[in-house]
């Protein structure tokens, strides 16, 4: 009898071992492949629609993805290849499991919904094909059966690849990875080319096609309407907080902890610099192009706008990148609500996740407030990693102990989730602060003048986009501070290890 084949090892919960370790190149490709995704073709075209200026979007997608990548380099991965822990495992040691539930369940929810921007991204190659009615920028709400019926189809597709498994998933998606580059910067390439054409521009040198660029692509001026307007400042905190769950959030612990050196995450630049840069270019010129030809056809619909560049290979573009990112994020959804609900097949939570998924996406209001949703995930998942760098490399020098639940035996270390807490109620504050004093001049609880009124709200309202810096540093004090008074009370369980929940 053939014997069977031994179960890969995870290492879910044991450092991984030497011989597990992997080399750079495999970073390369997976970096690359992942950060050149569907939802890239809805991020770009949004930079146009917040009426961004050549020089802002350029020199702040440079500046922007450097900072992201130095926080891979520099804040993630030396924690990663010293511990070889998982995020989830490392957040268990230091929070407890009953903390660790939470922030699954806040993981999983945002997974669904980052899955289901990209499920609306692959529909929108649908509806070219059959010439249904599809949202237009600001609908929140379908606007078609055809629509519903088309995200249904790409929903449950992909819901069902991700429950039979990664393996072939990934495979597929390495395979395509490449492809799916060339056409992105095909995408580019023939943008520019259409507005040489259409403007009758010559072209003979890169300062033309900077010009050319300043004039017709990124002109700058007012926003869409309902849209925020985008500085060189806003490109540059939104590139870097991007995928702030990632590095400074620390998720990529998962990941970089197969390294076998921590400057191998200097490979997240492949992503960065071929998705968030290139990949974002050519997205708003396709759309900047849409806006030349009818500036009243606001409507970002990647479908359309592939066809109309590459024709049915761009269709195949769209339907792929969405497809080959939201089978992966609907997988990483899956494993957040099963460790929720261990004793429930993987197979059957992960189906039931593509399907939430798939609800998500047949409401275009998250692919369409894309950039704001990107942000909003960012800063939830933020103080965990702030939690996580300051228990590894800060908390001892106070005089405290670093993975506090594992050493007191406690469920749910309350200076952690405090601390979480506290931060997220205070950036939501300053986000919504503007909104928080108008409504309590409607109701008269506070009474100013309309100038002073307006001093406040200018004063202390922060966008969202910025809001999440120095709510890392809010985290990082308030775990300190309150860890010295948990810690300190309860310093005979530590030294016991008593289980007390």
């Amino acid at each position: 009898m053939k014997a069977k084949k031994p179960k890969a090892q995870e290492f879910e919960r044991t450092p991984v071992p030497n011989e597990s370790l992997l080399g750079f190149k495999s970073f390369i490709g997976m970096y690359a492949g992942e950060h050149c995704a569907g939802t890239e073709l809805m991020i770009g075209p949004l930079f146009i629609a917040a009426g961004v200026s050549a020089f802002d979007v350029v020199w702040g997608l440079i500046v922007g993805n450097a900072l992201a990548v130095l926080s891979w380099m520099f804040m993630c991965a030396p924690i990663a290849t010293r511990a070889r822990l998982t995020l989830y495992y490392q957040l268990e040691k230091i929070c407890g499991r009953k903390l660790v539930t939470l922030y699954n369940l806040a993981n999983g929810v945002m997974f669904c919904f980052l899955a289901g921007a990209m499920i609306t991204v692959s529909a929108t190659a649908i509806g070219v094909w059959f010439d249904f009615p599809m949202p237009g920028l600001n609908d929140l709400f379908p606007n078609s059966v055809g629509w519903v019926l088309a995200v249904a189809a790409v929903g449950i597709v992909i819901a069902i690849v991700a429950a039979f498994g990664y393996q072939i998933v990934a495979r597929f998606a390495n395979i395509a990875a490449p492809w799916m580059v060339l056409v992105f910067l095909a995408f580019g390439l023939i943008g520019l080319r259409q507005f040489i054409d259409a403007t009758d521009t010559t072209v003979r040198s890169l300062s033309d096609v900077w010009s050319l660029a300043q004039t017709e692509i990124w002109r700058g001026g007012d926003p869409q309407p309902g849209r925020v307007k985008f500085t060189f400042w806003h490109v540059t905190f939104f590139a870097w907080f991007t995928n702030m769950a990632m590095h400074i959030g620390m998720s990529d612990l998962s990941v970089l902890r197969y390294a076998r050196k921590s400057w191998y995450s200097i490979s997240s630049a492949a992503g960065m610099y071929v998705g968030h840069f290139m990949a974002w270019l050519s997205a708003s010129i396709l759309y900047a192009y849409q806006l030349h030809g009818d500036p009243a056809h606001t409507d970002v619909l990647p479908g359309p706008m592939a066809f109309q560049a590459a024709g049915l290979a761009g269709l195949l573009c769209v339907i792929i990148a969405g497809w080959t990112t939201a089978n992966p994020t609907i997988y990483r959804a899956g494993l957040a609500f099963q460790a929720i609900m261990p004793k429930r097949s993987r197979f059957v939570v992960t189906l039931a996740t593509g399907l939430v998924a798939t609800m998500a996406g047949m409401f275009p209001a998250i692919a369409m407030r894309l950039l704001d949703f990107v942000a909003f995930y960012g800063l939830l998942l933020m103080p965990m990693g702030a939690i996580i760098f300051i228990d590894f490399w800060l908390i001892r020098k106070f005089g405290l102990h670093s993975s506090f639940a594992e050493k007191s035996g406690r469920a749910f270390n309350w200076a952690a989730g405090l601390a979480w807490l506290v931060t997220l109620t205070t950036c939501t504050i300053m986000v919504q602060f503007s909104n928080i004093m108008d409504w309590l001049t409607g109701r008269g609880t506070v009474t100013l003048s309309p100038e002073r009124l307006e001093w406040f709200k200018q004063t202390f309202t922060i966008e969202i986009f910025f809001v999440s810096l120095p709510g890392w540093f809010l985290t990082a004090v308030l775990y300190i501070v309150l860890s010295k008074f948990y810690q300190t009370k309860l310093r005979p369980t530590v030294a016991g290890g008593t289980e007390n929940a």
